[in-house]
């Protein structure tokens, strides 16, 4: 099981556009405004300012989900934390949400309107907790 990344964005809430941006980022590793602008033109259809690409590049940078370095004249945007470390962080971001409401009333009926699959996934889960602290211990 992967620990939790000690990095954590500023801000975990991602407007449309910055989820979008931030996809090709994680796809292309390091880009330019200009990488980012070509690869959503490359849909016909869509329309979108060269400007705008910068500005959500710049804000995904203020929320601490990228970092911008400058090379001679151009500005290259890389992530700082993987798609898989992202995902890990929101989870645990609602999990721990889930767990505040603080009432064993509302979590147990929760757990009880589950389907079966859902069942048997949360208990593989308790399962992987428990060896993960085993495996801590020894």
């Amino acid at each position: 099981m992967a620990p939790l990344p000690e990095y954590r964005p500023k801000q975990l809430s991602l407007g449309p556009l910055e989820a979008e941006i931030l996809q090709i980022v994680w796809q292309l590793s390091e880009v330019t405004v200009k990488d980012v602008h070509d690869r959503i033109l490359a849909d016909p259809s869509r329309e979108l300012a060269y400007t705008s690409v910068t500005t959500v590049l710049r804000r995904l940078t203020e929320k601490g989900w990228l970092a911008c370095n400058k090379n001679g004249r151009a500005f290259y945007w890389r992530p700082l934390v993987t798609k898989q470390q992202s995902e890990m962080i929101k989870a645990h971001e609602q999990l721990q949400q889930f767990l505040a409401v603080g009432n064993p009333d509302v979590v147990a009926a929760f757990a009880d309107s589950l389907d079966e699959a859902a069942s048997e996934k949360i208990q593989a889960i308790a399962k992987r907790i428990q060896a993960a602290r085993q495996a801590r211990e020894e």
